[in-house]
């Protein structure tokens, strides 16, 4: 059993989860809205979504792969949708109101959301794929596959976790007249991120 696979698969998941983009985005602005641990929930989701799609190309289950890269349009509809919806909303969200518990989504539903807004960019399985045969990681055992796949969840999440370790730590600094724009920017970047998306899968991009 050669454990540089999971080293490897540490260092890829590290790498997919650290470019700014909506998840990012997200995951930003729910942990200066309810907290660090709310947070990190979402990044867990993220974390465990990177895993999903790692795990399917580390193990050649094309076709899962095949029926995901197949669904991509109603993947990208449903997933550009609810970015945009979540764009709107975060721009119109008023700090003073954010931090509310009722206001806040549970624990569960924060989870759960990232998990599917992160699933519903079927692409990022080729992604896995193309960077998994570029380093040679391709044709092992099941051991090693599995070790792939708890090595891309492990560096997913230690993203997420300095992350929001980062932005939880000066959350208490921020004014309200900054979280106001955070709020702006973030939630137009969202709602930008949602049209292209559905863009993209409509194929007009």
């Amino acid at each position: 059993m050669d454990l540089t696979f999971l080293i490897r698969g540490i260092a890829v998941g590290f790498t997919v989860a650290a470019p700014v983009g909506p998840m990012s985005l997200l995951t930003i602005r729910r942990t200066l809205a309810h907290g660090r641990g709310y947070g990190l929930v979402c990044g867990l989701g993220i974390a465990l979504a990177d895993a999903s799609y790692g795990g399917i190309a580390a193990f050649g289950l094309t076709a899962v792969a095949g029926v995901l890269v197949g669904a991509r349009l109603a993947l990208g509809l449903l997933g550009g949708t609810f970015l945009v919806w979540l764009g709107i909303r975060t721009m119109l969200a008023r700090p003073s109101e954010i931090a509310l518990a009722d206001d806040r989504p549970g624990l569960a539903a924060a989870l759960l959301s990232s998990y599917a807004l992160t699933m519903t960019n079927p692409m990022t399985i080729l992604s896995f794929g193309v960077i998994f045969a570029g380093l040679g990681l391709t044709g092992g055992s099941v051991a090693e596959a599995a070790m792939l796949t708890v090595g891309v969840f492990v560096g997913s999440f230690l993203w997420w976790i300095g992350l929001t370790a980062i932005v939880g730590g000066v959350r208490t600094r921020i004014t309200t007249r900054a979280l106001a724009w955070v709020n702006r920017v973030s939630g137009a970047a969202l709602l930008g991120f949602g049209a292209l998306a559905v863009g993209i899968a409509l194929g007009w991009v």
